[in-house]
């Protein structure tokens, strides 16, 4: 069928677009993304035209944006669910089972899903370009949410200046995909085949985010997302420039699928501020006193030859090691007065002063100097007293800390938002008990209807784990400490409990691995317990045995053997069964 040209109308979606589009132009996004990605990534001379020059740099913003992540993540995040729901009593062990089965199963979407190292990722991102943003979609065959990194120049915010993504009025999402993969996936989301010609390439690669992404293998199209509320729901739509893809639809959701982290608030702006862009004039004014200082090395700190050819026969042979100098009509006395060298200028030492000042005090001012980052003979000090000096340098970052915190719990509250809205036929959450015979821990999956996750009006919270080289050192030490101290013994286990409860969430004592050691404790204590009852019920039963007259006994072993043949009849019969069970079968 032939476009009619007539059907040919931009999207209305799409003139949302251009609006955020414009702004992101007027604002500078753009420009502003490729050059703070390209100073970090070590691109410091872009369109700067040295001739035959090799560009020369220092590049202190990458090592001080690795280190401020890596503080960051010296800690091991955990989702923990936890219920609010106190008005109704009965229900209040009911909703704290189901915590701790959707503790579980978020341990497992984490892990599965690699959020560790998309947190990582999202992290570096703000530090970089101010924003990291994750978008979060749902899997229903496998029940699951699934988390998508974002950038911040594909994101566009109905309300620019306000930093709490709830609040905003709409939210767009700019994708890129080859032609012929966005004409499948708007077939999957039941746009008529008839509009699949509308899909068509463009070159709006001017937005991507970073120099790479602008260079396209296929021919790919732009696809926009747009979420907004509708009586407190969230409802979307999808299309490109000239196809609807996706009719406005309810997703059920009361909170956007969207979450991101500011490095640090910026007044009256929804993006906050990031760590490279205010060190982009002293790294470049390092890289011009760099090249300055090499410059005047090559033409000035090595000396000079000078010569009268006029009276030597040979004067190539100056640039050759050993060679013979031949004079024409001078004795070996006068040579100086035919080859001499100029004396090689001497260099200001203001010139390094000023680049090592500009370095050292870049590094300072943002957090990263020496000091901050440890540096401290761990030989001569112990593993608690390095981690005082490091965190308290480190007290800088708290607001990033705090920010990739409250970012974890806004992913977890999207995840529990999404579990909720696909559980209308229940869903299958982990759940740990003990085999009845053995006393093993299993994991069996239960149902949870619907019903009961909306009345468990859950809240979030994250546990923050220390995992980094000197809070492993000084966990090893308290560990070993607590276990010459007798506290790891059944009889002090309830003293060990006690103290493990008494610890905070982010202590440097392992907390969570104290209080694994007392159920394990206390659950092998209960296993010898349940021997030691069936042992004495065992020894009851010879005593008892023992004490009856000889014919109660004979009976007694009479009973047994009856008990041990009926056993072996059966058995003998149910094989009998199998093998002709299985003889049919080969027959058949």
């Amino acid at each position: 069928m032939a476009m009619d040209k007539q059907d040919i109308k931009e999207t209305p979606i799409w003139a949302l677009f251009e609006k955020g589009r414009s702004f992101h132009h007027r604002t500078g996004i753009y420009i502003d993304t490729d050059r703070n990605y390209r100073m970090y990534n070590g691109n410091q001379w872009e369109g700067v035209n040295l001739g035959d020059i090799e560009p020369i740099q220092k590049n202190f913003i990458k090592p001080i944006v690795k280190y401020k992540v890596a503080v960051i993540h010296d800690n091991l995040y955990a989702i923990v669910y936890s219920s609010m729901n106190y008005q109704n009593e009965e229900f209040r062990k009911t909703a704290e089972l189901i915590c701790q089965m959707l503790n579980a199963y978020a341990a497992s979407v984490w892990e599965l899903d690699k959020m560790d190292h998309k947190g990582r990722r999202i992290c570096k991102d703000s530090a970089i370009n101010d924003e990291g943003i994750i978008f979060v979609d749902f899997d229903e065959e496998q029940k699951r949410p699934v988390n998508e990194i974002v950038k911040k120049n594909d994101v566009y915010y109905g309300n620019e200046n306000d930093d709490d993504i709830q609040n905003q009025p709409y939210i767009l999402i700019r994708k890129r995909m080859p032609v012929s993969n966005a004409i499948d996936f708007a077939l999957s989301k039941g746009m008529p085949a008839s509009r699949k010609e509308f899909i068509v390439a463009d070159s709006d690669t001017f937005e991507e985010s970073g120099e790479a992404a602008k260079q396209e293998v296929d021919d790919q199209v732009t696809i926009v997302y747009k979420f907004y509320k509708k009586e407190g729901i969230v409802h979307f739509s999808i299309a490109t420039r000239y196809a609807t893809i996706t009719d406005d639809r309810s997703t059920g959701l009361r909170l956007y699928p969207l979450a991101h982290m500011n490095w640090e608030e910026k007044e009256g702006s929804a993006r906050g501020e990031g760590e490279v862009r205010h060190l982009i004039p002293n790294q470049i004014e390092v890289n011009k006193t760099e090249m300055r200082r090499v410059l005047t090395v090559k033409r000035q700190a090595y000396p000079h030859k000078v010569v009268d050819e006029s009276r030597v026969s040979n004067p190539e042979v100056l640039d050759s090691v050993g060679g013979t100098l031949k004079t024409q009509g001078h004795t070996v006395d006068d040579v100086r007065k035919v080859v001499g060298y100029i004396t090689p200028a001497q260099m200001s030492p203001d010139v390094k002063v000023l680049q090592d000042d500009l370095i050292q005090f870049s590094r300072e001012l943002a957090g990263a100097g020496d000091a901050a980052t440890g540096q401290i003979d761990p030989n001569s000090a112990s593993g608690r007293a390095v981690l005082a000096v490091q965190n308290a340098s480190r007290a800088p970052l708290t607001e990033q800390r705090e920010g990739y915190k409250t970012f974890v719990e806004d992913v977890a509250r999207i995840w529990l938002e999404y579990i909720i809205v696909h559980s209308a036929n229940g869903i299958d959450l982990p759940m740990k008990t003990q085999d009845p015979t053995t006393g093993e821990e299993i994991i069996q999956l239960v149902n949870i209807p619907q019903i009961t996750l909306q009345q468990l009006q859950a809240t979030v919270k994250v546990d923050i784990t220390p995992k980094s080289v000197y809070d492993r050192f000084a966990q090893e030490q308290t560990i070993e400490n607590m276990l010459m101290a007798g506290l790891f013994s059944p009889q002090r286990v309830n003293e060990l409990e006690i103290y493990a409860q008494l610890l905070d969430d982010d202590s440097v004592s392992p907390k969570r691995k104290i209080l694994d050691a007392v159920k394990k404790i206390k659950d092998n204590q209960a296993k010898i317990a349940r021997i030691d009852a069936s042992v004495q019920a065992m020894q009851q039963r010879v005593n008892n045995f023992l004490s009856e007259e000889p014919a109660a006994q004979a009976d007694q072993i009479a009973q047994g053997e009856m008990k041990a043949r009926l056993m072996q009849t059966l058995q003998q019969e149910i094989a009998r069964k199998q093998a002709q069970s299985a003889e049919k079968e080969k027959v058949a």
